[in-house]
């Protein structure tokens, strides 16, 4: 997410600051008028709006700064509805989305571990499909360079980042981004992905938030090992799957917020776990 010079999100408990959403509120109500959608007073989405209405649909509507959501509606289109939950229609200029609503809608984190790690390997596995970078997708690639650039001075630090110098891969797939539990919801009789943050690039770099979520459900080294092994099973290269996880880790767990420590970061534990 841009956050150089634009504060638009609030520390803990996290979100948009109160400006950014009360745009998002006026643009929801803009275009659901304009669609003829009836927004139902439940609201969600910590860095967006999501509004669902009376139609059984859900209306998200993504801040500008958020640029990891540009593609967004891309992705979902791309997918049409197989892995994905399905979107109905889209507002480029008011990144605005229309979206199918997953029936019941429960994600996968109070699932059993092995339950929650397959429905989450079937899921990624219809969502890994060709891409090229640019076409619009960010790669990967350029994804990290970037983030690695904003994490600051740590003892992890120099261990990412050379990892990340030594790696090679082919940047062809799509990917979800930002795959974890709360990501998975029960539709129908199966299971679909929402929000991605898609970007191109190997599959193995998917794994990483999956290892560190539930965000609230400290996860041992077992648990880590259970899940990288389910991926395995699947067809991912374990080796990869390890390395994106330091990388990813220390990039999402890295400046660390006022107040937090490594030790109740959930991203810098796993990455303790997996660097020993």
């Amino acid at each position: 997410m841009t956050d150089a010079g634009h504060p638009w999100r609030n520390d803990p408990p996290w979100g948009v600051n109160d400006h950014v959403r009360e745009r998002l509120e006026r643009t929801a109500g803009e275009v659901a008028r304009e669609w003829g959608l009836t927004l139902l007073p439940r609201r969600g989405g910590r860095y967006s709006f999501i509004g669902f209405t009376s139609e059984g649909t859900v209306l998200k509507v993504t801040p500008v700064e958020d640029d990891e959501a540009d593609c967004e509606g891309d992705a979902l289109a791309l997918w049409a509805g197989d892995g994905a939950i399905r979107l109905l229609r889209r507002d480029v200029a008011r990144r605005a989305l229309l979206i199918e609503r997953a029936q019941p809608g429960t994600d996968i984190s109070k699932l059993a571990e092995d339950e929650a790690n397959a429905a989450a390997v079937a899921v990624a596995r219809r969502l890994w499909r060709p891409a090229r970078r640019g076409e619009p997708f960010l790669s990967i690639a350029e994804r990290v360079t970037r983030d690695l650039e904003r994490v600051g001075s740590h003892v992890l630090v120099p261990i990412a980042r050379s990892i990340f110098a030594s790696m090679t891969f082919a940047e062809t797939t799509l990917l979800h981004g930002d795959y974890h539990h709360y990501n998975v919801l029960r539709h129908g009789n199966g299971y679909v992905a929402i929000d991605p943050k898609p970007l191109v690039g190997e599959p193995e770099f998917d794994v990483a938030p999956f290892l560190w979520n539930p965000i609230r459900v400290p996860s041992s080294g077992e648990h880590t090992d259970r899940r990288i092994s389910a991926f395995v099973a699947a067809g991912l290269n374990e080796k990869r799957i390890r390395e994106w996880a330091i990388v990813r880790g220390v990039c999402l767990g890295l400046p660390l917020s006022p107040g937090e420590t490594e030790e109740i970061s959930p991203q810098l534990r796993t990455v303790r776990q997996l660097v020993g």
